[in-house]
């Protein structure tokens, strides 16, 4: 699919080829925060959000609304807002979690390598090619579940950004200003904003993701039985980050 397709020929325009397969998707899409400075064209937007759409949800109502900023005055200006609200953030949290302590005083920890990754995130945040809000339309008093009929359309959405060759990461920024946001770009009272979600061209790459090993993460029939068939795949790479593991672990 070109690049190059104008907004007004994508109703005769087929979805990009997609060379990723699902399960090498579903174990490689990574949090991307550094971006390459490119634009993502109309055409691949397209394809993200009708991704996202294509996402279940309660009842099948569909209550998910996604406000796409690119830029112009005002996609700048609610950049700004996030941007800062990202950097206060993670200086809360840098201090709140140790980031500048122990292991992360080490440059080869996956601690220090994380703090790098976010300080670079969120002093960039401006030059982020795409933000995405993730919006949720109320049709009843708010529950705990309300989520649940959101978060499985960003997971689409970052999953077609790694099908096209592009990556994101989804945030809670808007937490800290959603009232100006809401402001700003008009969002109407009975629209919640859910999440903050960045896309762009990766200025690294993919790769298999770390997570726990298998046999900690599935239980068999009640809770803490080992499960048979819990075993990772040979190669799996497991990450050191989350609650200690257990002794003789």
């Amino acid at each position: 699919m070109p690049a190059d397709v104008e907004p007004g020929d994508l109703a005769t325009t087929p979805l990009p080829e997609d060379r990723v397969g699902l399960l090498e998707g579903l174990t490689s899409t990574r949090a991307v925060r550094r971006y390459l400075d490119e634009p993502i064209p109309p055409a691949v937007l397209r394809a993200l959000l009708f991704a996202a759409t294509r996402a279940p949800s309660g009842s099948n109502r569909q209550p998910f609304r996604f406000l796409v900023l690119t830029d112009g005055p005002t996609a700048d200006a609610a950049k700004a807002m996030l941007g800062r609200a990202g950097r206060r953030i993670w200086a809360m949290k840098e201090r709140a979690e140790g980031y500048t302590t122990g292991s992360g005083l080490d440059e080869r920890s996956p601690k220090a390598r994380m703090r790098r990754t976010m300080a670079h995130y969120v002093e960039e945040f401006e030059r982020v090619p795409v933000v995405v809000l993730a919006c949720y339309v109320r049709y009843r008093e708010p529950t705990p579940m309300d989520g649940a009929s959101v978060y499985p359309a960003c997971q689409n959405l970052l999953l077609a950004a790694r099908a096209l060759g592009y990556g994101g990461v989804m945030t809670g920024f808007h937490g800290m200003v959603e009232e100006e946001l809401r402001a700003l770009l008009e969002i109407p009272d009975e629209v919640a904003v859910t999440a903050t979600v960045t896309l762009g061209r990766p200025a690294g790459g993919h790769g298999p993701v770390r997570r726990r090993p298998l046999e900690e993460l599935v239980f068999a029939g009640r809770w803490g039985e080992p499960a048979a068939f819990a075993v990772d795949p040979p190669g799996t790479r497991h990450t050191a980050a989350g609650p200690p593991r257990p002794t003789g672990r």
